[in-house]
């Protein structure tokens, strides 16, 4: 099964997809940039005849902060986790979703669509300390796994050790709990779609995928590790 989950499960670097999809998150970053600190909110309004203005450049730059950190973690991901094929599918499939959220989440944080702040409360705080939550458990289990196939002893097992002991997907429930964070980092509601639709895709369509995959690849140690595992939130599911 050369693909699952709609990727390629092939090793290869993949360098000139990777560039390009690096390219284009920058870019992503880039416009963000320019839209709280350039001016470019106020300007495209402008464009279609409406007036804008930054109410809460201080959550905006929260959100700034946020997207400066999933930048980072993902040049780590592409650049030294990452072993299997990148499409260019992928890349610029990913890389237009990954700018829909990162400067939509910027624009309705900001608050472009609001006339006054929103103060900061405890949920922010609850709402960072997710964001910084799902990216530990999303990078650190991937450098657990990435140190542990890197010893020769461990080709051909199936990883099971670090925090995927407490979930087969550790790395997705981290995700999905980043997105939740960041989005209600904005303030509003409709973010809240994104780690909504985040988390039924992966349990819905990559989770089934990627087991089948594993199982067919690693045959009954990946069957016993499901059967004592949780597939997606610790301990519960």
């Amino acid at each position: 099964m050369a693909q699952s989950g709609g990727v390629s499960r092939q090793h290869d670097t993949s360098l000139g997809q990777k560039f390009v999809f690096a390219a284009l998150h920058l870019t992503s970053v880039l416009v963000s940039l320019w839209l709280l600190l350039g001016g470019g909110l106020e300007l495209v309004a402008s464009w279609f005849g409406q007036e804008v203005v930054v109410t809460d450049p201080q959550r905006g730059l929260l959100l700034l902060a946020c997207t400066l950190l999933y930048f980072a973690r993902h040049l780590l991901t592409l650049f030294y986790l990452l072993a299997r094929k990148v499409a260019f599918s992928e890349v610029f499939g990913l890389g237009a979703f990954i700018a829909f959220f990162e400067i939509g989440f910027l624009v309705l944080g900001s608050g472009a669509f609001r006339q006054t702040a929103a103060p900061f409360s405890l949920i922010d705080g609850a709402a960072l300390a997710m964001v910084l939550a799902g990216s530990f458990l999303n990078s650190w289990s991937e450098l657990q796994r990435k140190w542990w196939k890197r010893d020769p002893a461990n080709r051909g097992r199936c990883y099971t050790g670090g925090l995927f002991s407490y979930s087969m997907h550790i790395n997705y429930f981290g995700d999905t709990v980043l997105f939740t964070g960041w989005a209600l980092l904005t303030h509003s509601l409709v973010a809240l779609s994104v780690p909504a639709f985040m988390a039924v895709s992966f349990v819905a369509f990559h989770i089934p995928a990627l087991d089948a995959y594993l199982s067919q690849k690693y045959g009954a140690q990946f069957d016993a590790y499901a059967a004592r595992t949780r597939k997606f939130i610790p301990f519960v599911y």
